[in-house]
């Protein structure tokens, strides 16, 4: 068992994978904890939903799937922030018609191109063992990129998330900040995509925080609680995955799952 543990440890494309995924727990904690405490999980699931379209234009038009998945994933960003603004449509009623329409005509068009051959499992629910080199220079660099962009705004986005009324007054332009939020959420989505797949990205980024919300008392220690409960899930879900022979994804967020509901019934804190 061991000597299979050190085999595994020293492969090529665990390293590659267990280095993506620990990558983007870093930032899914921080992440995510605005997505829990501004309750826009179903953002996260349109935006998921959508990266699938991506994919099925990236793969007609002979482009990089992964800039593709990047640029739609952009673009529908956008425009929910833009028809979240318009309130002639309740906003779950609109992020419910996106994330289902943009789903399923990314599967009829992936189904209706005959000439190409595409694993969608491996899309729906990851594949992170097959991480490449290019897969990780695209992780590492997004998780630069979201890292450094929460860094500059934090202060600015927990103002807008605890008192916007007084974040306003301050002078903070809110809408920036919230699409910024939403891009910030869009690529990290992108990336995400080869690690747990479109259906179960968003639970990478609100099972983490939800866990460690109950343990930190201020949002600063929640969110490094998060990273660190996230990183803590791939890895196990990486080495658990090898020994029961079962898919990376999903059991990277069962491993999750499980540490939240220690979280949930351990004595905790309130304040976060």
């Amino acid at each position: 068992m061991i000597d299979s543990l050190t085999q595994l440890i020293t492969a090529d494309f665990f390293q590659f994978a267990l280095l993506s995924g620990l990558s983007l727990a870093v930032i899914a904690g921080p992440l995510g904890s605005f997505i829990v405490w501004r309750r826009m999980s179903y953002f996260g699931d349109t935006l998921a939903h959508s990266a699938l379209l991506g994919i099925a234009i990236g793969l007609i038009t002979d482009s990089n799937p992964q800039l593709s998945i990047v640029i739609s994933c952009l673009i529908l960003a956008g425009i929910l922030t833009l028809l979240d603004r318009r309130p002639s449509i309740s906003t779950d009623t609109l992020l419910g018609i996106l994330a289902h329409s943009t789903l399923a005509v990314g599967v009829v068009v992936l189904a209706l191109t005959d000439s190409i051959r595409v694993n969608l499992e491996a899309y729906l629910f990851g594949a992170l063992l097959t991480i490449s080199s290019t897969d990780l220079f695209w992780v590492l660099a997004v998780v630069l990129v979201v890292g450094i962009a929460l860094c500059r705004f934090w202060n600015d986005l927990l103002s807008i998330t605890v008192h916007p009324e007084l974040a306003e007054i301050e002078g903070i332009n809110i809408n920036r900040l919230n699409l910024i939020l939403v891009l910030l959420m869009a690529l990290t989505i992108a990336v995400s995509m080869k690690i747990v797949g479109v259906l179960l990205i968003t639970s990478l980024l609100i099972i983490p925080p939800a866990a460690a919300r109950r343990l930190a008392d201020n949002p600063e220690k929640m969110a490094l609680l998060a990273s660190l409960i996230g990183a803590v899930s791939v890895l196990l879900g990486l080495v658990s995955a090898f020994y029961l022979d079962a898919p990376v994804g999903p059991t990277i967020v069962v491993c999750a799952t499980l540490v939240f509901l220690v979280s949930f019934f351990a004595p905790g804190k309130q304040g976060s």
